[in-house]
């Protein structure tokens, strides 16, 4: 599996570096900010920017378009993040570490930070939105790089097919990665991020 993110099909319409996009793009994600995504129309979006209903729809086909825009950016700050901590870490077993606590941590951090916004992520996991789909391939894939490197080094054992290992950690670390499901387990999200890593690990032990 490709550890790079696949290529999310763009919404949009017309030029693709038209400065009207990042114009649409900067007033829709402030809209949604003060008053959800859920709750705003592409005629709210047109009447607060001052564009026609039908000059947006030349550049984004729909509001979830601009939505899926929006969380796509999201997405990649998190998976940024991820890597960058990874990348920083020793050996595997902390590589698998930091790679739950910091997609925990970004999560509730937009969660805290920016509720609203946190509502198109939500939006976007439960309509299975690309980005999410190009997200969670990417970090499936990140784990499936660590894991096969602590099976080089024998800090993981090697009897379990790679991609059945994969998939088992990532329904262990989905309720805490996931937005729909993150927002039920806010208040055990530190304690379980410890406690389930330590567990995976040991799992994974030779």
């Amino acid at each position: 599996m490709n550890s790079t993110t696949p290529d999310t099909p763009s919404p949009a319409r017309g030029p693709a570096g038209h400065d009207v996009r990042d114009q649409i793009v900067a007033a829709a994600t402030d809209y949604f900010s003060r008053y959800g995504y859920e709750k705003t129309t592409v005629s709210d979006l047109a009447r607060a920017i001052g564009f026609s209903k039908a000059y947006i729809y030349k550049f984004f086909e729909s509001k979830q378009a601009i939505g899926e825009h929006i969380c796509a950016s999201c997405l990649r700050q998190i998976e940024t993040e991820v890597r960058n901590a990874v990348a920083a870490a020793g050996q595997p077993p902390e590589q698998l570490r930091r790679m739950f606590r910091t997609s925990v941590e970004a999560s509730l951090r937009l969660f805290f930070q920016d509720r609203k916004l946190y509502d198109i992520a939500a939006s976007a996991a439960t309509g299975r939105w690309p980005a999410v789909q190009a997200y969670e391939l990417a970090m499936g894939a990140l784990l499936q790089d660590i894991l096969r490197q602590g099976r080089k080094t024998g800090d993981f054992e090697r009897k379990t097919p790679l991609d059945e290992t994969a998939s088992a950690i990532y329904l262990v670390m989905r309720p805490y990665v996931n937005p729909l499901l993150l927002q039920h387990s806010v208040d055990s999200s530190e304690t379980a991020v410890l406690q389930l890593s330590s567990l995976v690990l040991r799992s994974l032990s030779p």
